[in-house]
């Protein structure tokens, strides 16, 4: 009885290795990159931010502060910084990475951008810090 029960354990043991299905992980892949697009418009002031990462969706819903956690100026002093650093290595292709640092960043301090644009650069950048382990001169904490 016990080599039996020894053996039904092993058979069920090598029957849970097996793979139960096919998996099309690209399906999966091409979904969440579809969701991983931000973009808020305000005619009014003409700007735009358009977020384009894979990512950082699951990212500002999940791992980020909340709303309302840091302040609207808080935001705004961190970002000034972040985005002199980050169009400083994009004018400097020899020294960082060019596939990282494609585009400049025009974030003008004396515009207010309000606060859903400022939350969202600023984690961009925790966001792009983490993901490409990336430091910037202003630290990025989360």
């Amino acid at each position: 009885m016990k080599k039996f029960l020894y053996l039904l354990f092993l058979g069920v043991m090598i029957y849970s290795c097996g793979t139960s299905r096919d998996r099309d992980f690209n399906k999966k892949e091409i979904a969440a990159t579809a969701n991983d697009t931000v973009r808020i418009a305000n005619d009014s002031l003409e700007y735009e931010i358009i977020i384009i990462e894979p990512g950082f969706n699951l990212f500002i819903n999940s791992i980020a502060r909340p709303r309302g956690y840091y302040s609207q100026t808080y935001f705004e002093n961190k970002n000034r910084f972040l985005v002199q650093d980050y169009n400083m290595r994009v004018r400097n292709p020899q020294q960082f990475n060019p596939n990282l640092y494609v585009q400049e960043i025009n974030y003008e301090p004396d515009i207010d951008y309000g606060y859903e644009v400022n939350y969202l650069l600023y984690n961009y950048f925790v966001f792009f810090s983490r993901e490409y382990n990336q430091r910037f001169s202003v630290p990025t904490r989360i």
